[in-house]
């Protein structure tokens, strides 16, 4: 026997996770889920900088990423302030370098150049955007585990401020590269600390066990005592095509609290001060990465830069006194820090299916004990016994994995609202999904959304700026969206979105 429990107005949900609490307001926004100047119109509606989303699809179409210029800059802004206040007194400041992984385009280029960020690059696609749109290679980085010969010289041909080495075969080839170029090449080597962030496995990065870096522990190179990092230092300073900046390391991503940061930089300035009295090398920077967290749900709990910058200032103060050495220039590297959360993804709705799911009995009681003085609660707690079921409503809109894989990847949690209207209705537990030909095609995996919602209404996702588009495919011959940047109350597409014939044109059989 099956017994049906509906939810009262406002009663949550047993199958909704612990961290999800019902709306006291369906149409109210969590203020730091959203950028700047985003906000409801006297009708209801959704609007960034009072351009209503309605008229952004009018115009664009959907599924579009839509991005605050002003947000974006005023991230950036904040983050140059907080860690030059923060470190003024130990080093002169901090080179913020804007981590292009999480999103990129030449227009980004240039407002990061403009707000006198640097910029920090993964790939030889990444190096040709930032050379398109102009900025000095002084002023950018290129990252990656396994740079190609080709990345290589395009990095000396620019002349980048530095290349991020990232193992000793690496390092011997940049060498012999700029050697055989009768050129320097600048170079970071990232180690890898052995901080454990508390992140998700897949983007967590300084523990041993991951593809990045030059191990710190003794055991990681053939010769006794010696760690594949010390090795790199001795060798490096040794190479006539090396100029050897000093060290980076980046300890993983979506990362709230400063302790993991703080140990890191600990450990790395240990690391600086024995090959300074080992070797005689001084190494005047040192770069302690990003990784800060951004709010993608009401759950989340981000520290701001300015309480991140004096944390670490902090330690980099109090360890370089105690190990009596000048304290070296930092760096950072944040990235959906600065991106995520300008940016919304905007759909439009279409199917709506309504599903009953199983509930344990045990969750089923903890309902009833919440729902005291609903009438529903009674007909819960007598079914406790029985196989109870409740409603979970699967919202189906028109982009999904293909602009935001993300939730399949990582596991990752978003929210969402109903951005073209208010609503009076009822919560209801609901999973919006893609409409892509896979079970996994989650765009919000739980969000309470009104009762009401019906094709053809807008629903918006906040915090899709960093690793959404730059992560996205053509799975199923989905074109990818467009971005559209709003400023001042007006907006312009930065990238355009793609259309067939931009797939067709790649099939030579056509």
């Amino acid at each position: 026997m099956t017994a049906n429990a509906n939810n009262a107005a406002g009663a949550a949900s047993p199958l909704a996770p612990d961290w999800l609490q019902v709306p006291a307001d369906l149409n109210a926004l969590h203020e730091p889920l959203w950028a700047d100047g985003v906000g409801r119109n006297d009708g209801g509606e959704l609007a960034i900088d009072g351009i209503p989303v309605s008229e952004l699809q009018r115009e664009y179409g959907t599924p579009l990423f839509v991005m605050s210029e002003t947000d974006f800059r005023a991230r950036a802004r904040a983050f140059t302030d907080a860690f030059n206040d923060a470190f003024a007194d130990i080093c002169g400041g901090v080179d913020v370098y804007y981590a292009g992984k999480s999103f990129l385009c030449t227009t980004v280029v240039r407002w990061v150049e403009e707000e006198g960020l640097r910029l920090d690059t993964a790939s030889g696609g990444e190096l040709a955007i930032a050379a398109r749109a102009g900025i000095p290679g002084a002023d950018v980085a290129l990252h990656g585990n396994n740079k190609s010969d080709a990345e290589i010289h395009r990095a000396l041909d620019m002349q980048l401020g530095r290349i991020v080495v990232d193992s000793l075969p690496e390092l011997e080839r940049v060498a012999a590269i700029a050697a055989g170029r009768g050129e320097t090449a600048r170079v970071m080597l990232r180690l890898t600390p052995g901080v454990h962030a508390h992140t998700h496995e897949f983007i967590a990065t300084a523990h041993e066990d991951q593809k990045f870096g030059l191990s710190m522990a003794l055991d990681s190179t053939g010769q006794a005592g010696l760690s594949a990092a010390e090795e790199a230092v001795a060798a490096a300073a040794g190479y006539p095509g090396i100029e050897l900046l000093g060290l980076h390391c980046h300890i993983g991503s979506q990362i709230f609290e400063p302790d993991g940061f703080a140990v890191a930089a600990a450990k790395l300035l240990d690391f600086l001060a024995a090959m300074q009295e080992k070797y005689s090398i001084v190494l005047p920077e040192l770069d302690l990465g990003g990784g800060y967290g951004i709010a993608y749900t009401p759950a989340d709990t981000p520290r701001p830069a300015a309480e991140i910058a004096q944390a670490m200032a902090a330690v980099v103060r109090t360890k370089c006194a105690e190990l009596g050495i000048t304290a070296p220039r930092i760096s950072i590297e944040p990235g959906r820090a600065i991106v995520g959360s300008t940016t919304f993804t905007l759909y439009e709705v279409g199917t709506l299916k309504t599903v009953r799911v199983d509930v344990p009995p045990a969750l089923v009681e903890d309902t009833a004990e919440d729902t005291v003085g609903d009438t529903t609660g009674d007909t819960v707690g007598d079914a406790a016994a029985e196989n109870v079921t409740h409603p979970r409503r699967y919202v189906s809109v028109d982009g999904g994995m293909s602009d935001n894989p993300r939730p399949v990847l990582y596991d990752a949690d978003y929210s969402a609202v109903l951005a073209s209207r208010t609503s009076a209705a009822a919560p209801q537990l609901s999973r919006v999904v893609g409409k892509h030909c896979e079970s996994g095609d989650i765009v919000v995996r739980d969000v309470y959304l009104p009762e009401d919602v019906a094709a053809g209404d807008l629903l918006a996702v906040p915090g899709t700026g960093a690793y959404c588009w730059a992560l996205s495919s053509n799975y199923n011959y989905l074109a990818r969206p467009g971005v559209v940047a709003v400023r001042d109350g007006s907006s312009r597409l930065i990238v355009r979105g793609e259309t067939e014939q931009d797939l067709l044109n790649r099939d030579m059989g056509v």
